[in-house]
């Protein structure tokens, strides 16, 4: 059977890549628009990464806490800079295959490997304190918390690591379906609890303390004829508002949940691989399609939709002080109108794709392109306004202390965008730009 399984699976992705090749839609084209946000490339610097990388697809993204940036590559290499200077504040060579994080939070930086072995680094000398063993393949960034870091592994796993020592507290399970997305959840901790998303559409939230699960909600149910109609994975972090939990999955809901029992409070008919992020009054959705969506938290009600953007494969929302911004497959990033969901701004990266989370600063963005290219930007409006009331009580998968905001100069218009290219596809399947990350089976 083990022998089987994979053949089958590349049967079965080769047939549906090359079934409707002819009636695929192509990417969205860049079109010109009035650049009403002024954006200034704070820095860059390239973290190694390279082809092999690239076709991996790993949880490799950029994390900010106290004003440092931390990222990392799959050869081993992880480094801090400056958020504000991108000057290297140190640098640390792991030689081993880092594929999820950086996360980083209460004076540490942890991250995980292909091989299920946990590292955690002193944030300031980047001086490692500890390495643990989990035994699968680590895909997503931690949650840290000051006494439990939480990991989800591919085998289905949630796991408690101790803060301090890296010893292994609890563990718990959910049910891996035969066929999956290639990808995990990033949990996050909120209270006195962990919660994540899994590959079976539930959301399961555990006691930090004892590892008992508190609840766990089926956010959508598989059904269909063929395991590529089942999917339902949840590979996005959920996002907690006081008393609210927001999360969305593939080919499932967005819905709010309550953070004590897990009740479905509203949802609607959604599917979103990349997720979504919140502020105080909305959440914001990257559907598979590359449409974006802004919903009312209390409701769910849909404020705007923006699908100007649709099939560019675009990444999990960020929200900054002055708008929402999404990278896409071409690594341009985009900023859009918090209100209108208009576009305001538009840069590039570079000509690689953004699979992973930007990370968020106030009014500054970071991103991390799969190739390995580390760039900020500070997008500052032209007009200064009353910022909104802060969510204090918003839970994001990683802490960020927001700099000092600098007035930005005018970008130059936006030139006209050469014709677009289908993003990068397993060897086995050829899906449109929307497609979600490949399938893979459970680990034997």
């Amino acid at each position: 059977m083990r022998l089987l399984l994979p053949l089958s699976l590349a049967a079965l992705l080769a047939a549906v890549g090359c079934s409707k090749d002819k009636d695929v839609e192509p990417p969205a084209s860049l079109v010109n628009f009035p650049a009403t946000l002024p954006v200034k490339r704070l820095w860059d610097e390239g973290v190694g990464g390279g082809k092999k990388q690239i076709k991996l697809r790993l949880g490799l993204g950029p994390a900010i806490d106290n004003g440092v940036v931390f990222a990392a590559n799959h050869k081993g290499e992880m480094l801090a800079v400056s958020l504000e200077t991108g000057r290297d504040v140190w640098v640390k060579k792991l030689k081993m295959p880092i594929s999820a994080g950086p996360a980083a939070g209460f004076g540490m930086v942890v991250a995980g490997t292909s091989k299920g072995v946990v590292i955690a680094l002193d944030g300031a000398t980047g001086r490692q304190l500890w390495r643990s063993q989990i035994n699968s393949e680590l895909l997503s960034s931690p949650a840290i918390s000051e006494k439990v870091i939480v990991f989800r592994s591919v085998d289905g796993r949630l796991n408690g690591l101790d803060a301090h020592s890296g010893k292994i507290l609890w563990s718990v399970e959910q049910q891996v379906p035969r066929l999956s997305l290639r990808g995990t959840a990033i949990p996050i901790v909120a209270k006195d609890v962990a919660i994540s998303g899994f590959d079976n559409g539930k959301v399961m939230a555990v006691s930090l303390v004892t590892g008992d699960t508190v609840w766990d909600t089926a956010l959508a149910s598989p059904h269909g004829r063929t395991e590529l109609d089942r999917l339902v994975d949840i590979d996005s972090a959920v996002r907690v508002v006081g008393e609210n939990v927001f999360a969305a999955g593939f080919q499932g809901r967005t819905a709010m949940l309550a953070l004590d029992s897990g009740q479905q409070w509203w949802s609607h008919d959604m599917s979103s691989y990349r997720g979504l992020a919140v502020d105080a009054d909305n959440l914001y959705v990257t559907e598979s399609d590359g449409t974006v969506v802004a919903l009312r938290q209390r409701d769910g009600a849909e404020m705007w939709r923006n699908d100007k953007l649709k099939r560019r494969g675009l990444s999990t929302p960020i929200v900054t002080s002055t708008a929402i911004a999404v990278a896409d497959f071409q690594g341009y990033l985009h900023w859009l109108d918090k209100n209108t969901g208009a576009l305001v701004a538009r840069q590039r990266i570079a000509k690689q794709r953004v699979s992973n989370p930007p990370a968020g600063a106030g009014d500054t963005v970071v991103v991390l392109t799969d190739g390995g290219t580390l760039a900020a930007y500070r997008a500052s409006p032209k007009i200064s306004s009353a910022p909104p009331a802060a969510p204090a009580s918003v839970v994001e998968p990683s802490s960020a202390a927001p700099p000092a905001e600098t007035p930005s100069p005018t970008p130059p218009a936006e030139e006209p965008s050469p014709a677009p290219a289908a993003p990068a596809t397993p060897p086995a399947a050829v899906p449109p730009p929307a497609t979600p990350p490949p399938a893979t089976a459970p680990p034997p």
